[in-house]
């Protein structure tokens, strides 16, 4: 994490990813600490979301999670990141709470990347249970970033579609 390299760090962040699934729970402690202390390193888009599901979001799926909240809040993009896309762990196992909370926290996020970030997330919480996302979109599509809506609703009915982009 400390190279100058970014294809080193990538490299650095899959070998814990890979490192963190196997590891027993004090060394997987210690990879989740290492991580948060070093999200100066974790700064690109690819960087924060081939790790954060899988050593944030595992980690996090057993215990409170109001690190999300920190994190969502910061002034650093990345760390931004980190928040929202950590949660794809918890819509693997059918935990949408979270996502939907930071997805309210987010909507006003001026950056595009996350956007995109948050729109991939809503729209994976419509892949398993749709009612969760037309809820949401139900509420909030229309102070939407027509990106985050856009990626929001990428795989419902046409229909569907049609009707949130007209709001």
């Amino acid at each position: 994490l400390q190279s100058p390299w970014h294809e080193a760090r990538l490299l650095a962040l899959v070998v814990l990813v890979h490192r963190y699934q196997r590891a027993p729970a004090r060394e997987q402690q210690a990879i989740y600490r290492l991580y948060l202390r070093r999200t100066d390193r974790i700064n690109n888009w690819d960087l924060v979301d081939v790790s954060a599901p899988g050593i944030v979001g595992r980690h996090l799926l057993t215990r409170p999670r109001g690190v999300l909240r920190r994190l969502a809040r910061s002034r650093s993009l990345w760390e931004r990141r980190i928040a929202v896309l950590a949660t794809a762990a918890f819509i693997r196992e059918g935990q949408f709470e979270d996502t939907l909370a930071l997805a309210r926290m987010l909507l006003d996020d001026e950056h595009d990347l996350m956007h995109k970030a948050v729109g991939w997330m809503l729209r994976e919480v419509g892949k398993r249970h749709q009612p969760s996302l037309t809820r949401f979109l139900d509420t909030h599509a229309s102070v939407m970033p027509r990106t985050t809506l856009r990626y929001a609703i990428e795989r419902l009915p046409h229909s569907l579609r049609r009707h949130y982009l007209s709001r």
